[in-house]
């Protein structure tokens, strides 16, 4: 037998079982069928209280 022809024999059984993992792993209908979005109702926040603001310093006419 050539060796050519052994490895044309070969690389085909590889992509036979490639295609055949690829199918059972990855079901036909599950890439045609988007999974279904799950809307989350959060609820309204409070707006934050403002930044609490330190003491003033001005300055003092001497």
């Amino acid at each position: 037998m050539d060796s050519e022809k052994v490895a044309g024999i070969l690389g085909a059984i590889v992509a036979a079982a490639v295609l055949g993992m690829a199918f059972f792993y990855v079901p036909i209908g599950q890439i045609s069928k988007p999974q279904t979005q799950i809307q989350k109702t959060e609820q309204p926040t409070k707006p934050a209280p403002p930044a609490v603001r330190g003491p003033v310093i001005r300055e003092v006419p001497q």
